[in-house]
This record gives C-alpha cells, sequence and structure tokens, in this order.
C-alpha cells in the first residue's frame, strides 16, 4: 500500500556500509525517476551514480549530515551510505529545474524503501568543490545529493508537540524522533 511505503520512507543517515547495493539496483531507480512528472515534459534532469567505495568517499566529503544534530558530524567509517545518486540539471536542456529533482528524488526514494534500502535527500552541499572532483562538464549543476544503502538506525514519526517544535532529535538509545505536524494543523478550510 502506498501509505505503507510513503510512511516507511524516511531520511535514514546511518547505514550498514558493508552492505552493497548494486549499480543495476541504483539503474533502475533512475528509469523511476525517468517516468515521473517534469515540466513541460523538458526533462533536464542527468543522474551521476556511485556505488564505488572510492567515489562515495569523494561524494561524502562534500555533504553535510543534520544540520539539527548540531554535534554530529555524520555517519562514521561503516555506517556511510553505500550508494551515491547525484542529481544533476542539464542547462543546455533549461536554465530552471523547478521541482522537477523533488519529484525524482521522492520517486527514488520510494523506490529505493519498496526494495528494503533507505537514504536521506542532501541538500547541504559544497557543490563547486563536488562539481570539481566528480569531473562534470560546465553545462551539469548539482541539484541534490541522495545517500542510500541498508538503513542502520530506527526513525520514529511523532506528532509536534505544543512547543511547535519541529527539529528531529536522537534519544539515548539513538533512535532517531522525527516530529510531524498534525494533519488538522495543515488544512485550511474555505
Amino acid at each position: 500500500m502506498l501509505r505503507d511505503l510513503v510512511l516507511k520512507n524516511r531520511s535514514y543517515r546511518r547505514f550498514y556500509e558493508d552492505v552493497p547495493v548494486a549499480y543495476e539496483a541504483l539503474v533502475e531507480l533512475v528509469d523511476l525517476a525517468r517516468h515521473s512528472a517534469s515540466a513541460a515534459n523538458l526533462q533536464p534532469l542527468k543522474f551521476l551514480l556511485s556505488c564505488d567505495r572510492e567515489r562515495n568517499a569523494l561524494i561524502f566529503s562534500h555533504i553535510s549530515w543534520a544540520g539539527y544534530l548540531e554535534d554530529w558530524p555524520g555517519p562514521e567509517e561503516g555506517e556511510r551510505p553505500s550508494a551515491y545518486i547525484v542529481i544533476l540539471g542539464d542547462r543546455d536542456i533549461c536554465v530552471s529545474f523547478g521541482c522537477d529533482h523533488g519529484i525524482c528524488a521522492q520517486s527514488i526514494m520510494l523506490g529505493a524503501t519498496e526494495r528494503g534500502l533507505g537514504g536521506c535527500m542532501i541538500g547541504s552541499i559544497r557543490r563547486q568543490g563536488l562539481h570539481r572532483v566528480l569531473k562534470l562538464p560546465p553545462n551539469l549543476e548539482i541539484l541534490l545529493v541522495l545517500a542510500m544503502g541498508k538503513p542502520k538506525e530506527k526513525v520514529v514519526i511523532e506528532t509536534v508537540g505544543p512547543d511547535q517544535d519541529i527539529r528531529y532529535w536522537r534519544d539515548s538509545d539513538d533512535i532517531h524522533h522525527v516530529p510531524k505536524r498534525a494533519l488538522e494543523d495543515l488544512i485550511i478550510s474555505g
């Protein structure tokens, strides 16, 4: 059921790094993105796939993790993603990518969840440095990095409390808590 898939699709930030994600699996996930909606059907997105430890290390060194967890620099060795999909916008096709990359990222993440994988959409990227180390042509703009692998952490959803604090946090058992606003707080009656 789609609802179950959406609820299971969380932002995982720790993985079993030694559990590989096959390149073919990444290709199949990009195929889901390829079939997703695109503004004016321009289809300006390209995808760099990585399931190689060396390339993964390059990507990892150019992203930041979990802004609300100020004392956590990101996953340590052994808990890092075993794969990445870097979503790129091709400026030779158009100069503004709207929300195409968000739509594609969600399609990819839902497909990953269906396969028993987890991931995290990362927008905090040192783009210039990553662009350089990946040796990307100048027409490709880095839009998002999707970190992926077999999740090594538990993520739970809870309702935002009376203080309206939406910051995620980890408890003493290292369980990751994600507050979500109540449904009645989101719907505007006309």
